[in-house]
């Protein structure tokens, strides 16, 4: 019988490497435009109409490059289209969400010291708040449509520290802060679903059309664009905080998050202003080094450890009634726990590494998967093998493992 539990790392593996693929992507021509756009020479009276130009060189070659406010004259033959980038990179994101905290929220959304949620609520109220993030902010925008768009970002702020403090009360401090990004990416991929990509065909078709093409089309696309500039990097911030405990193991772990989103504005701030040639905001970098300070000051409060069962509850109590827990709980216990625990002895850890404890059974029991691959199947932990783990002892841990799935 197949190991499905090694056949589902890799397929974890590849849809994670086809999301960080179609995640540059986005965010490279993403990035790219703003910065083209901001740097456009407006200044000069084109024989073409253009709104602006700008002359570029890239792999030894020259670029001229121009812009039209509306639209040209007559409709290209050959007009490219920047949208698969962003609708792959959310559909491997949501496939990924769904490999790894849907269909293991028993070890990755759900911790009952915060909710005692069934898999089926935490489900829900994941898919149910992705949904709310985009009619919120669409909401906000047709709100604000006509006011000041600072007033528009500081409404968004808002959205995003409540989401912050929700989040952190109902899923794990991980899936929190994963979470969190997965509910501004949502955003900003409905707006290139949603908003940008069906106003520029409005304004193809009246090009087809013989139309004059209405001018706020492009400019509401161009609002959301810039909306999008400004999110993208506190989206790969908490993307990548799953693999570092101090930003999602604290009690402030929902202020960590707020203050990501201000960390962002501050460095595209600084990169936009570089662009559209209007100054050089060195500020900027010492705001988001103060902000990054306050972040590592407010994640030495105490760990989020919560008082956990002292049995395994639910699907969990196959792993230790299974033939060889015994053995295995020694084996964690004896080579293992000296990191993974709430006090770690080992010198120079101050918190369990990804913050995994291993000291009780119920502990054990909901890393049985990662003890499985991580210290059976392969020899990744212990790292260099450091607590002197032997081959006998691996095979016993496999040999739990499939005993209690039945592979």
């Amino acid at each position: 019988m197949y190991d499905f539990a090694v056949m589902g790392a890799w397929i974890e593996f590849a849809v994670r490497w086809l999301h960080v693929i179609t995640g540059i992507a986005w965010i490279g021509s993403s990035f790219y435009f703003i910065a083209l756009d901001l740097g456009l020479h407006r200044d000069r009276n084109l024989a073409s109409g253009a709104d602006g130009e700008e002359w570029q060189v890239h792999g030894g070659g020259f670029y001229h490059i121009q812009k039209y406010l509306v639209a040209p004259d007559q409709m290209p033959g050959d007009l490219v289209w920047f949208k698969w980038e962003s609708y792959a990179t959310w559909l491997s994101g949501f496939a990924l969400l769904i490999l790894v905290y849907y269909l293991g929220a028993e070890f990755y959304l759900i911790d009952p010291a915060v909710a005692d949620l069934a898999v089926w609520q935490a489900v829900g109220i994941s898919l149910a708040s992705l949904a709310f993030g985009w009619v919120a902010y669409n909401l906000l925008c047709r709100v604000f449509v006509d006011a000041n768009q600072t007033a528009l970002m500081v409404a968004l702020f808002g959205v995003l520290v409540g989401m912050s403090w929700f989040y952190t009360a109902v899923f794990s401090g991980r899936a929190a802060m994963l979470h969190l990004g997965a509910f501004t990416a949502t955003i900003m991929s409905a707006n290139v679903f949603r908003i940008i990509i069906p106003n520029q065909k409005i304004v193809v078709a009246d090009l087809i059309a013989g139309r004059t093409p209405d001018a706020k089309y492009g400019k509401i696309a161009k609002q959301r664009s810039t909306h999008n500039n400004y999110l993208t990097l506190p989206v790969i911030f908490l993307m990548l905080s799953n693999h570092y405990p101090l930003s999602f193991a604290t009690e402030n772990t929902w202020l960590i998050a707020s203050l990501v989103f201000l960390m962002g504005v501050t460095i595209r701030h600084y990169f936009n202003s570089l662009h559209a040639r209007t100054g050089n905001p060195h500020w900027t970098w010492a705001v988001t080094a103060l902000i990054f300070i306050l972040i590592m000051w407010l994640s030495t409060a105490p760990l989020h450890q919560g008082e956990e069962p002292e049995t395994a509850q639910g699907a969990d109590l196959r792993f230790v009634q299974a033939e060889g827990f015994e053995d295995v709980q020694d084996i964690v216990l004896g080579r293992c726990s000296m990191c993974h625990a709430a006090e770690p002895v080992w010198d120079g850890l101050h918190w369990a590494p990804k913050g995994v404890r291993l000291e009780t059974e119920y502990q054990i029991a909901r890393q049985a998967r990662d003890i499985y691959l991580q210290a059976g199947i392969s020899h990744a932990m212990p790292p260099a093998n450091l607590s002197y783990i032997e081959e006998d002892e691996r095979a016993l841990i496999v040999a739990w493992y499939r005993a209690a799935t039945g592979s």
